[in-house]
């Protein structure tokens, strides 16, 4: 097995302290939350469906954070809503990036009728909300896992084209492309070798972004019933299932709630970071 060399983790280190703040209070909650997706059987006492107990019973010793309507330990579905969670949205967004970034790029090189076919076909999937268009489609095709990352993509990968699109558009009509060109070299060497790189920064900041819209967007889906189906643990299901406890002042459906915001607010604050790093710009 190949090790990282000592100077790639001193890099790493130095990059790190280098941040501001808030950049590394975001890489660390988002370092934690990985950990909780990659370990979750590990780190959760019990099974993920597993029934232990009665209905909302309370926190104690043997429950760290009560347990659900069903009597399953919620720190246990906690854990693994992480991983079913992020692991989805990781996937529906990398996906998407996949289609949007590679017709946008497409569109920015060839121009012409390719362009403008590919621009109507994302002008008119745009103009149906998204929600709805997501819950339409969810009813129609059911809602799977399957069809519930394939249908996510597609709707994101329109905003993910629009984005490259218009940063690539510029970077086409740039000297160093126009010099390929006359040099003779081929429409899809002038994306990959010229453009792409160009504009990778900006994708880079927008995966991010993108995965936390992607991320509420499924937990949104699950709390309406038709994202992550159970007995799976996800954690916008897990709001709706605990939602009656409020009602009592307990915090418990606050938990997965949290655990969303969070998750957001700390990948917003790395990407942050990271635009503000590739732009160049000094504080």
């Amino acid at each position: 097995m190949t090790l990282m060399p000592p100077g790639a983790l001193k890099k790493g280190a130095n990059k790190f302290m280098s941040a501001p703040l808030s950049a590394q209070f975001g890489m660390i909650v988002v370092a934690l939350y990985v950990v909780a997706a990659v370990f979750a059987p590990q780190l959760a006492p019990y099974g993920e469906g597993q029934i232990v107990g009665s209905q909302f019973e309370p926190w104690s010793s043997a429950f760290w954070l009560g347990t659900d309507n069903l009597g399953r330990d919620m720190f246990t579905r906690l854990v693994f809503g992480a991983r079913n969670t992020i692991g989805i949205a990781l996937i529906t967004t990398v996906l998407a990036f996949s289609i949007g970034a590679t017709f946008g790029l497409l569109a920015a090189t060839f121009g012409g009728w390719t362009d403008q076919l590919l621009s109507r076909v994302v002008d008119i999937l745009m103009s149906i909300p998204q929600l709805i268009f997501a819950l339409l489609l969810l009813s129609i095709f059911g809602t799977s896992t399957l069809s519930l990352i394939l249908i996510i993509a597609m709707l994101d990968s329109t905003r993910v084209f629009r984005l490259c699109r218009a940063v690539a558009t510029d970077a086409a009509v740039s000297d160093y492309v126009e010099v390929a060109r006359l040099r003779g070299e081929g429409p899809l060497w002038i994306m990959g070798r010229e453009i792409l790189p160009n504009v990778l920064p900006t994708l880079i900041a927008e995966f991010g972004l993108r995965f936390c819209f992607v991320f509420l967007l499924i937990s949104g889906l699950s709390f309406l019933g038709l994202g992550i189906q159970p007995p799976t643990s996800d954690w916008g299901s897990m709001v709706r299932d605990s939602a009656t406890l409020i009602v009592y002042a307990d915090s418990t459906p606050l938990l997965p709630a949290g655990a969303i915001a969070l998750l957001a607010v700390a990948v917003n604050l790395v990407v942050d970071w990271f635009l503000h790093t590739a732009s160049g710009l000094k504080d």
